[in-house]
């Protein structure tokens, strides 16, 4: 039962939530039916079909329309006489700024992507907000605190990154399911629908004289004189036919290898007759989202294993329904786990390189959860950490900062605890978004361009949307929407140029302020002038020091929001189908339960593919190994020191 400080607490605040998605409809309803009156919701999502099994406030007839303002719509009738203010809208939107976000007593995340949750710490450091973080994926979960001034921020520590594979592997020595994958989906994929000015590493041209006139042009554009079949296949022969015929060429590879076989639509399958495309069009009208290669083809169990032959037909169905029904579309497009045309298309391409490279094929259902990374989510676990969030909410309305916890929400009892709360931890001092630590850049000043820089570090590493770059006074880049034509023009020109060769030249000890207006963060980065860089360990061509890179391990993504918090130890990334990324950590041997601190002499925590044991003051991580072929699993064991830090008093 509340007491009369909380009820006063909660009945005078007004809360932002960010997300209406898994956990989001669990948490709306614990708010309305906790006492808040005044909840603002932002979210970009529209529902869809496979939101319905654990999203429970939005129904079948919902399908397309904004989650924000269903969810409202759902609460309001059971509890009318509260206020709640829907924004279909994108959180990163001007409109949500500093002093929006001034008007709120706490923010409550459920997002579903780290750049979006770096924005929204940024904007809640800026504003002096509290923020309560939170995830789930399957049946882990975690809700942290993020105080500014008195616990860490979001980004204080690392946080995961999906695994990146070397271009060499997924181009010519493929091995695992994932990496034909990888390749049909940033390739392939990017290639034939995506923006055709972006580099992509899947041209293979031939020298041969006797084929130059079929390989010199560009093979990926579709000829003036080709109907859909005869281009489907001249794709089709090119990527796994020809590119892997010119793979072969160099012998060396394949010494210790096992040689991949070229396919060729001959091999496979029949010519059709002139003019004839059978019953394919009967499924492929209507709707251009809701087109199906599998619906066209007679296609119908997802979880069926398809043949080589099958592959092949659908490949060039999902192909030629693109270019039939999609078209305006072509040019702009990029994978969507959602898209069921796009998933059957990587599924087919990535079935029919498996093929050719000897790697086990899978069904759409399996192909789809690698490429969308999905682990399924548990509506239990998303209605357990909601009531960890408004529990933590209610702390920080009565700013009762000793009462503060980060809970973690176990698969298997430890202690025969599931619910493992810890003290938050101090600002990290060297963390560049809170503690204005100044970066350092390694780069070739003499060949990397301004773009690159804008791209690879200023957006992609420190997450910023709309940077100002300054060398001392003068200004070489800005993005905004009340810039003059000639600024517009000069800060385009400037992109293009090396960055020695700038008006105001960046060489070697440079130092360089970047601002972001909106997120109201400035930090400086001094510059390292570097000649070279491994392309396989360095792959951007510069190296950021000073802030928290993303953890080099691979997530797994599940039905709904994903965790995420700071690391004082040891780390496992997770990520939801909503896309939120998650950590379960350990952060100290010393365990809250009940209200009490408990010495835990042996916890353990199963996450994912990692083991954690905790003794004493020693952690023990023992990595499981799962071997490719088998499902036996190896245990690796190692010690290692945990990283102590002081935690809020």
């Amino acid at each position: 039962m509340a007491s009369e400080e909380q009820l006063s607490a909660i009945k005078g605040a007004k809360v932002l939530m960010v997300g209406a998605g898994g956990i989001g409809c669990e948490l709306l309803k614990t708010l309305a039916l906790s006492g808040f009156e005044d909840i603002h919701i932002i979210d970009m999502d529209t529902i869809e079909v496979s939101n319905l099994n654990r999203q429970f406030l939005f129904r079948q007839k919902h399908v397309g329309q904004s989650k924000a303002k269903v969810a409202r719509e759902a609460v309001l009738k059971f509890r009318p006489h509260i206020k709640i203010t829907p924004y279909h809208a994108n959180v990163k939107d001007p409109e949500f700024n500093v002093d929006f976000f001034k008007q709120f007593n706490v923010v409550l995340n459920g997002l579903d992507n780290l750049d979006a949750r770096r924005h929204v710490n940024r904007l809640c450091l800026a504003s002096g907000v509290p923020l309560v973080e939170s995830g789930t994926t399957g049946f882990l979960g975690q809700v942290t605190v993020h105080v500014k001034g008195k616990t860490e921020c979001y980004e204080c520590q690392s946080k995961p990154a999906p695994k990146t594979y070397p271009v060499c592997t997924i181009t010519s020595t493929p091995t695992k399911f994932v990496h034909c994958i990888v390749w049909a989906k940033d390739l392939l994929f990017a290639k034939l629908f995506g923006n055709k000015n972006q580099e992509n590493d899947l041209n293979v041209r031939s020298t041969d004289a006797s084929s130059s006139s079929e390989h010199s042009e560009d093979v990926f554009e579709r000829r003036a004189d080709e109907d859909f079949e005869q281009y489907g296949r001249r794709i089709y022969d090119h990527v796994f036919g020809y590119n892997i015929e010119v793979a072969l060429r160099n012998e060396e590879t394949w010494k210790n290898r096992n040689k991949p076989r070229p396919v060729y639509t001959r091999d496979v399958l029949p010519l059709p007759p002139v003019g004839q495309n059978g019953n394919k069009d009967k499924a492929s009208t209507g709707d251009p989202s809701s087109v199906s290669a599998m619906a066209s083809l007679g296609l119908k169990n997802p979880q069926d294993l398809w043949s080589l032959k099958e592959n092949s037909e659908v490949f060039l169905e999902a192909l030629r329904l693109f270019f039939l029904k999609r078209e305006k579309e072509i040019g702009q497009l990029g994978f969507d786990k959602d898209d069921q045309l796009a998933v059957e298309f990587v599924t087919s391409a990535a079935n029919i390189r498996a093929a050719s490279f000897g790697i086990q094929l899978h069904s759409l259902f399996e192909a789809k959860g690698i490429a969308g990374n999905i682990v399924h989510a548990v509506a239990t676990t998303n209605a357990i950490i909601a009531g960890l969030i408004v529990l933590e909410a209610i702390k920080v309305l009565q700013n009762d900062v000793k009462s503060y916890r980060m809970t973690y929400c176990l698969e298997h009892p430890s202690r025969k605890m599931l619910l493992m709360p810890v003290e938050p931890f101090e600002p990290n001092k060297s963390c560049y978004v809170c503690s204005e630590t100044p970066l350092t850049l390694e780069i070739n000043t003499h060949r990397s361009k301004l773009r690159d820089f804008v791209e690879k570090i200023v957006k992609a590493k420190l997450g910023m949307s709309l940077p100002l770059i300054m060398h001392g006074v003068a200004l070489l880049y800005e993005v905004g929407d009340d810039l003059e034509e000639d600024e517009v023009a000069n800060y385009a020109a400037n992109l293009d140029k090396v960055l020695s060769e700038l008006p105001s030249p960046v060489t070697g000890g440079t130092i360089l302020t970047v601002e972001d207006l909106q997120q109201e963060l400035k930090c400086s980065i001094n510059i390292k002038h570097r000649e070279e860089f491994d392309e396989e360990q360095e792959p951007d061509g510069m190296v950021l020091s000073g802030w928290t890179p993303a953890l080099a391990a691979e997530k797994t993504k599940t039905s709904d929001n994903g965790l995420s918090s700071s690391n004082a130890s040891q780390t496992v990334p997770l990520e939801s189908e909503d896309n939120d990324e998650i950590e379960i950590i350990l952060k100290d041997p010393e365990i809250l339960a009940a209200g009490k601190k408990r010495k835990s002499s042996d916890v353990s925590v199963a996450v994912d593919s990692e083991i954690f044991s905790v003794t004493g003051e020693m952690l023990t991580k023992r990595k499981v190994e799962e071997d490719d072929s088998h499902n036996d699993i190896v245990m690796v064991d190692g010690n290692l020191d945990p990283n102590k830090k002081k935690r809020v008093q």
